[in-house]
């Protein structure tokens, strides 16, 4: 596997250099926790909206996506209708909330709504959840690494996670959102480069090869051909994809930290805003980009006895000639990095603004925070690798294993998030007693397998708003029949 390919590794190794160096020049030289963190909030609206757009998406973009394409259509797509209805949700109802303060994470606010407690809880959360779902990136991105080097996955897990410390350690969030920005470029541009190379090998070439796979150019599943009682253990239909994609983006961009800290790195209401709502049209078109490439790699294939989240990796590296491989590659490797350091600095983040200098006791001068901050870091990176190899057996395609890990918390988070905007009333016990309602809620759903994974989000949020709404009745009841 060795013989031949020495431009590939020679790409894939000035590539992986290159990052680095870019994330720490980028980044420069941080005085303080806040420009680790948050960059100083200098930083430009459109970079900031490609630096969304390559942490959301990432490897299970660039591997997964075109293999549940070539497993099944384009039905996926509608979830992405969904993605961009819930980010201008988010920059309607709750950008401005977070503007009105000085937030240092997004559960800054919970505390000011609800008190410390709320924060902690919520980052926790956050924490699990982040730390399992980057886990399966990570696994993800190794996947074409071992195949291409023909060494242990666990060697690849490693150098991914190593590769991805190195500037986020030095760099910073500033380093992390500027090499996102050119990351995303390189990988949207080898995907490009895929599907030219693709098009010339398929007899029909590309516009008569999708002509003759036309079943599979299905975008749109309204979900009743099999009758009402099996529409919600549907995944991919019109309505899972609106109301589902609009939650999952509401939750994972208004709420989770990974995303809110790009955007407050971002310094002003209107560039936060533009870059959410501009990430949302990016990435519908980036969907759309690697579905094709699944319809077409199962073209060219056929059907086959193979994981689906290994064809993708299979045709760069067998079919395509040396050194367009070797950039295609470094495209997915630049897809994944990106989630990777951005996951590491969002969980640091949290980790020390939420649940360490909170405490009273712990009042550390700004150098000392600031070593603090890296030294978690380093901490969090080492949890993710373990993370990666827990779930490397998994059969579930990446990409829904990712998702569904996040809407099994994202319903709780979300709505303890919409109760504190939508009732003044709600206070600190309402709001714990509502967000486990909605953790526990989802265990039975998801232990039952009463929904599919689309509807996980709105599901716990309706069962978080509910149980908030029914202890407040409750406590009013009790109020109101107190002796004297």
């Amino acid at each position: 596997m060795f013989e031949g390919r020495e431009a590939d590794y020679i790409i894939i190794i000035v590539y992986l250099l290159a990052i680095v160096i870019l994330g720490i020049v980028a980044g420069g030289k941080q005085k303080s926790v806040k420009e680790y963190f948050l960059g100083a909030e200098k930083i430009p609206w459109w970079i900031v909206c490609f630096s969304i757009v390559a942490a959301e998406t990432s490897t299970l973009t660039f591997i997964s996506i075109p293999g549940l394409a070539y497993l099944t259509n384009l039905n996926f797509l509608q979830l992405t209708f969904g993605y961009l209805l819930g980010r201008i949700i988010v920059a309607i109802f709750f950008l401005p909330a977070y503007y009105k303060g000085e937030l240092k994470t997004a559960y800054t606010f919970l505390e000011n709504r609800f008190g410390g407690k709320v924060r902690s809880f919520a980052s926790v959360v956050f924490l699990f959840t982040r730390t399992a779902a980057d886990g399966v990136r990570l696994f993800a991105t190794a996947i074409p690494l071992y195949l291409l080097l023909d060494i242990n996955p666990v060697n690849a897990i490693i150098i991914m996670a190593v590769v991805s410390l190195l500037y986020t350690y030095v760099g910073g969030v500033k380093g992390i959102i500027w090499v996102d920005a050119l990351q995303m470029i390189i990988y949207i541009g080898g995907a490009i480069l895929a599907i030219v190379f693709l098009s010339r090998m398929l007899p029909d070439g590309l516009i008569g090869s999708l002509k003759n796979q036309s079943a599979k150019l299905s975008v749109f599943n309204f979900g009743f051909d099999n009758g009402f009682t099996e529409f919600f253990s549907q995944p991919y239909t019109l309505f899972g994809g609106l109301i589902g994609g609009a939650f999952l983006s509401m939750a994972s961009h208004g709420t989770d930290q990974l995303i809110v800290q790009r955007l407050l790195a971002a310094g002003d209401f209107n560039k936060s805003r533009k870059a959410l709502i501009g990430s949302g049209l990016v990435i519908i078109f980036q969907f759309a980009l690697f579905l094709v490439l699944g319809v077409l790699l199962y073209s060219f294939y056929g059907p086959m006895d193979v994981k689906s989240d290994e064809i993708f990796p299979m045709f760069i590296i067998n079919k395509l000639p040396v050194g367009v491989s070797g950039i295609i590659i470094a495209g997915l490797f630049a897809a994944a990095i990106s989630t990777l350091a951005g996951s590491m600095s969002s969980l640091s983040s949290s980790t020390i603004h939420d649940l360490i200098l909170p405490v009273k006791k712990i009042k550390p001068g700004e150098e000392l925070k600031l070593k603090l901050s890296r030294l978690v870091t380093i901490i969090w990176s080492v949890l993710l690798v373990f993370s990666a190899l827990f779930f490397m057996n998994s059969s579930q395609t990446v990409v829904e294993l990712a998702l569904s890990i996040a809407s099994f918390t994202y319903g709780g988070m979300l709505g303890t998030f919409l109760l504190g905007f939508i009732s003044k009333k709600a206070n600190q016990k309402h709001a714990l007693i509502a967000f486990s309602s909605g953790i526990a809620g989802m265990i039975a759903v998801i232990l039952l397998k009463l929904v599919a994974w689309t509807w996980f989000t709105p599901l716990g949020v309706v069962i978080t708003l509910l149980a908030g709404f029914l202890s407040m009745k409750i406590s009013a009841h009790k109020k109101v029949n107190q002796p004297g």
